[in-house]
């Protein structure tokens, strides 16, 4: 039986979580296109370098994402059972981890930049662009892994506008920084690729000296750094079981979609030039969705944590529910957006009928998109059921969708649309699989630990 809710409070604490992490999203998606617009202007080589490079940091955020989505999970469970000191011990044991990783990306960068460019390119221009780059921009990809623990920490324990406001404040300032020091404004020196780097650089030096500034409040969760190294087995060994297949269904996605790009790519410069803008408009139009997503891992995690199952359960339902109607409504924005997108463009007759019957396909694609981000990534992770987005993943991403795209563009020569369908058939597949999932309740779940217990590790 469900238990009643306060409908009132629900929405009113839906709203503080969501519009700032939408808000969040949508900053972070208009600095990528923002860097694409300026380093084209430049050159060709100089935006295709880039783009090729940033796949190393794209790798290394699928690491950094899968420990800070562990600890949020666990985070958000011990915040609404009241556990301070196992938050902080939580804090220290993400950070290691995360610093750990960016400490290697960090060396690789700066040790052998061009060994890593010469995985994606052997063109000699791109790989000394690409190379630059590296060297500068490895700096951020170490500081990134840090900040990003302290963002999510700020997430967790009710300071989510804090977090947004912070990382927003970055990405403006990377893009304003951008502007200066790849073009050479304000009496600064035009270093194209090189000024991107630097940007990025600098702006996630301030967005740690901000994350730094504002958890040194007395309400803020501190790491505990007399259990850096050494803390309760049981919550390593909790945490282990989150992350893990976090990190597995992070690589499961991460590489799939950059095969779907590569696949539409080697379809021709038309299919690749109206997949780009409709990845764009997809990953705008998505932010709704992601702070809805993340809005329901920290309530559902936050009322499990508490005791409180069945209301756990409920919210869980509710907000089920309304990522069917966020869906539904994406649907529609995608189809009121797609004449005034097509034309705002400038693209060949061609790529212009391409990213039309995109936008169509990509309208359908939205409601499963929506659904599967707040279920899942909200709801199930809330309650630690982290498994079956890499099992989803595998089966519908990998064992469907992918071979299909493959077969239709290299051995059947199925249309561009045709192919495009493919890319975007997992999410909406898997919807009568997600929905029998969810009605298992397996996710309803108290994660925590008492707070004395478990040997150090």
């Amino acid at each position: 039986m469900n238990a009643a809710i306060d409908s009132r409070a629900f929405r009113r604490r839906l709203w503080q979580l969501t519009l700032p992490i939408a808000f969040q999203s949508l900053m972070l998606a208009a600095v990528a296109a923002g860097d694409a617009l300026m380093l084209g202007r430049v050159a060709q080589q100089e935006m295709t370098a880039v783009s090729l490079a940033t796949q190393i940091q794209f790798v290394q955020n699928m690491f950094v994402s899968a420990i800070t989505a562990a600890g949020s999970i666990l985070g958000a469970q011990y915040f609404g059972k009241g556990d301070r000191h196992t938050m902080e011990e939580l804090f220290s044991l993400i950070l290691r981890f995360s610093g750990l990783v960016s400490l290697l990306f960090f060396s690789a960068c700066e040790l052998a930049p061009e060994a890593l460019m010469r995985i994606f390119t052997h063109d000699p221009a791109l790989l000394e662009i690409g190379k630059n780059y590296l060297r500068i921009a490895g700096w951020s990809y170490l500081i990134t892994g840090i900040s990003q623990c302290y963002l999510a920490m700020l997430k967790v324990s009710d300071h989510v506008p804090a977090s947004a406001w912070i990382s927003s404040a970055a990405v403006i300032l990377n893009i304003l920084l951008n502007a200066v020091f790849i073009f050479g404004l304000l009496g600064a020196p035009r270093m194209e690729s090189r000024g991107a780097a630097l940007a990025t650089t600098l702006s996630r030096v301030i967005e740690l000296a901000l994350c730094l500034a504002v958890s040194a409040g007395h309400d803020h969760i501190h790491p505990d750094w007399k259990r850096f190294l050494r803390g309760r087995r049981q919550l390593a060994l909790d945490f282990r079981r989150q992350c893990l297949p976090l990190m597995g269904g992070c690589l499961f996605w991460g590489v799939g979609f950059t095969s779907y790009t590569a696949i539409i790519g080697h379809m021709g410069a038309d299919a690749a030039a109206a997949n780009s803008v409709a990845a764009v408009v997809r990953d705008l139009i998505c932010c709704a969705c992601n702070g809805v997503g993340t809005a329901a891992g920290i309530m559902v995690g936050n009322e499990l944590g508490a005791g409180r199952l069945e209301t756990g359960k409920a919210y869980g339902i509710r907000l089920k529910n309304i990522s069917w109607i966020i869906g539904f409504a994406s649907t529609a924005l995608v189809l009121a957006l797609a004449p005034f997108i097509v034309r705002m463009v400038i693209l060949t007759p061609e790529a212009q009928s391409n990213l039309t019957g995109m936008m169509i396909i990509m309208a359908v694609y939205m409601i499963g998109r929506c659904v599967n981000t707040v279920t899942i990534n909200g709801v199930l992770d809330g309650g630690g059921d982290t498994l079956f987005d890499m099992y989803s993943l595998a089966v519908m991403m990998w064992g469907l969708a992918i071979p299909l795209a493959l077969l239709g563009a290299f051995v059947f020569h199925w249309p561009v649309l045709a192919v495009y369908a493919c890319t975007c058939l997992d999410e909406v597949g898997k919807l009568p699989w997600v929905m029998a999932h969810f009605r298992k309740y397996k996710w309803v779940k108290d994660l925590t630990i008492p707070a004395g217990s478990g040997t150090a590790s």
